[in-house]
């Protein structure tokens, strides 16, 4: 194991939305360095979900609880004790803003509030690491990445309660923790990430690996000239996790950080989904149909950003972060997995397992 995950072992790590896309390879990576996990999260999002699938349950305190509860989310803060924080829960997905924008704003917004409280009057914690989105910027389709010192103002109510989230942060930062020299939080904002095991609607590689599920192989993409910052879930996760350590020893490093792939892995959709059919289609000898994809662009959809992609220069230079896998060899693993799920679902713990092995074992 490299330092990094060193730096965790025995550590006390709590995560909100554990059971999630994201939260499971956070949860997996934690356990394998040795850190004592509590996770705190509503239930697993999905069905299928891989939480449930890659079987970490045994490994952590599972809590289940709304983010909106703060009593209840007190009191687990109260008897773990944690001393590193990352809040991943929320509600993510923009169409989904869009139909339910109460809850999104209740739970993006106030359950992060809620989290902040927790941290404040709990002393033990020492490090924590928000997640936001790229999303939080007010974006104006330019070609040039954003920086942390740009206007904050999603459109839509999932990028706005993650913009109002970030703001949340600001003010507890600059109320409650600016004068406490043994607490350090940041915001990360990260890009859109992919990766085996995501089974949520309206992400374009679920999309894919379903219409390879049905047999058909067809993938329909509502917005194939969107372009995106796409990066594999470990790159994000290991970017949160070297801010929280970072942030330990020194709270200088608490701050707000861009996490985001470099410019040669923004790609539209229709590349990133031409990219799966090319990895997909290289060896078809586990009966798995070819896989191919045709434009369902949608006239009347909710809007979304068409050309998005974050400058993240200063995670690099502060906090010395580097993208390991680009977009060629993310989508290769992630093709990789979504095969194994398909043909072989027990053999999710070892494959996740393997690309945690591997991944932290790249040299930088």
């Amino acid at each position: 194991m490299n330092k990094l995950l060193s730096f965790y072992r025995n550590k006390r790590v709590l995560v909100t939305g554990h059971t999630g896309f994201k939260g499971t390879w956070l949860t997996s990576t934690l356990l394998r360095a040795g850190a004592e996990v509590c996770g705190y999260s509503l239930g697993v999002p999905t069905a299928p979900g891989l939480y449930d699938i890659a079987d970490v349950t045994s490994g952590i305190r599972d809590v289940r609880g709304d983010i909106r509860d703060l009593d209840h989310l007190q009191r687990v803060f109260t008897e773990f004790r944690p001393e590193i924080v990352f809040h991943l829960a929320a509600q993510p997905i923009v169409r989904e803003s869009y139909r339910n924008p109460v809850y999104t704003y209740e739970t993006n917004v106030m359950g992060t509030v809620n989290v902040l409280e927790c941290i404040r009057q709990t002393d033990s914690v020492r490090s924590a690491v928000i997640i936001t989105t790229d999303k939080v910027y007010k974006n104006n389709e330019w070609v040039w990445g954003y920086r942390e010192d740009e206007p904050l103002d999603g459109f839509d109510p999932y990028s706005n309660s993650k913009s109002c989230a970030e703001l949340a942060v600001h003010s507890y930062r600059n109320s409650f923790f600016q004068n406490d020299d043994t607490l350090a939080v940041s915001t990360a904002r990260a890009g859109n990430v992919i990766g085996g095991g995501d089974f949520a609607s309206d992400r374009i590689i679920p999309d894919c690996v379903r219409a390879m599920e049905s047999g058909n192989g067809l993938i329909e993409v509502r917005n194939p000239f969107s372009t995106r910052p796409y990066q594999h879930v470990l790159e994000p996760l290991a970017a949160y996790m070297m801010i929280a350590e970072k942030q330990w020893e020194d709270r200088q490093y608490a701050d707000y950080y861009n996490v985001g792939p470099d410019d040669c892995d923004c790609v539209t959709t229709g590349d990133l989904v031409s990219l799966f059919c090319k990895k997909w289609n290289q060896d078809l000898s586990d009966g798995l149909p070819r896989a191919s994809w045709e434009s369902h662009a949608e006239t009347d959809a909710p809007h979304e950003a068409s050309f998005l992609k974050l400058d993240s220069s200063k995670i690099k230079s502060v906090i010395g972060y580097r993208p390991r896998w680009h977009i060629d060899e993310c989508m290769e693993k992630t093709v990789i997995f979504s095969k194994r799920y398909l043909t072989d679902a027990k053999g999710i713990p070892d494959e996740m397992d393997r690309e945690i092995e591997e991944y932290f074992n790249v040299e930088q």
